[in-house]
């Protein structure tokens, strides 16, 4: 004879067994029951929160944004995929998604909480990896072409002028022949953090792939302005490298320009025109 599975006095501890967390709350907010899932999320035993209000432990840059969630539950509207942020007892910050809704006879607001700090960590750094070179961390082809066709859009826009520099190491390839690849991967590095620092905040350097990069310069003042960028460049490319570089020499460099409008007024055009340029001075070099 099978027995009778009495599933209401099983609820409450499917519950305690659940991986998220199940807040029930009142209509001031006031925490009145938490399941045990909650110390591994804010890092607080039940009793702990239970009593306190909800909105103490909420992330005080999402608190406004989450008050308008929470009216929108208690009028009847569930909310299943808001995301916010709470503080942990430790400090630390967690990223939450919920799912939320008002039962009205009970007059209490039941929420799951499940923490996806992981998944937005991961979500970040995919977004990040998409628009930025992995080995010097510049942005990368795609999102430099988006930036030159904003910033000529802007130009267009203000009647301002817009500076394309395009930078090729002179005999790269000879430095990962001699000195190995890991060698020339801190090379190309060192170029980077070089580039970035002869630029201003509003100004974009890429690396487009293998040892070539590029620098939009945007509201430009004059043409002599693009001289002298260049020509601080290749003085900064000049210096040595430091003594943990061994017997590496910091290779000379290349540098197209092309400038708009007069050089071109679209991004391809601007691109080639810097890319030929950076062609002739190379040839000229050798």
């Amino acid at each position: 004879m099978s027995m009778t599975v009495d599933l209401q006095a099983l609820y409450p501890k499917l519950i305690h067994l659940m991986l998220d967390t199940v807040f029930v709350v009142d209509k001031d907010n006031q925490i009145v029951f938490v399941s045990d899932a909650c110390e591994s999320l804010l890092g607080y035993l039940p009793q702990e929160l239970i009593g306190t209000l909800i909105t103490n432990y909420m992330h005080p840059d999402d608190l406004a944004a989450t008050r308008d969630s929470i009216v929108r539950v208690m009028s009847g509207k569930p909310h299943i995929d808001y995301r916010n942020r709470y503080i942990r007892k430790d400090g630390g910050i967690v990223h939450i998604l919920w799912s939320a809704r008002w039962y009205e006879a009970e007059e209490v607001r039941v929420g799951v909480a499940r923490n996806v700090t992981a998944l937005m960590q991961a979500e970040e750094e995919l977004r990040y990896l998409a628009h930025h070179d992995p080995l010097t961390k510049l942005t990368n082809r795609a999102l430099f072409y988006d930036r030159l066709t904003l910033g000529l859009s802007t130009a267009h826009r203000y009647q301002n002028n817009l500076a394309l520099l395009f930078l090729d190491i002179n005999d790269f390839k000879g430095i990962n022949d001699i000195h190995g690849h890991a060698a020339g991967d801190r090379v190309l590095c060192t170029v980077a953090r070089r580039l970035e620092g002869c630029v201003r905040e509003t100004d974009t350097v890429a690396r487009m792939g293998g040892d070539e990069f590029t620098v939009l310069l945007t509201d430009i003042k004059s043409a002599h302005a693009v001289t002298e960028k260049v020509e601080q460049i290749l003085t900064v490319m000049n210096e040595p490298l430091g003594a943990e570089f061994g017997e590496v020499r910091m290779p000379s460099c290349s540098i197209g320009v092309a400038c708009y409008p007069a050089d071109g007024e679209d991004a391809d055009t601007l691109l080639s025109r810097a890319d030929s340029h950076m062609y002739q001075i190379k040839r000229r070099s050798r």
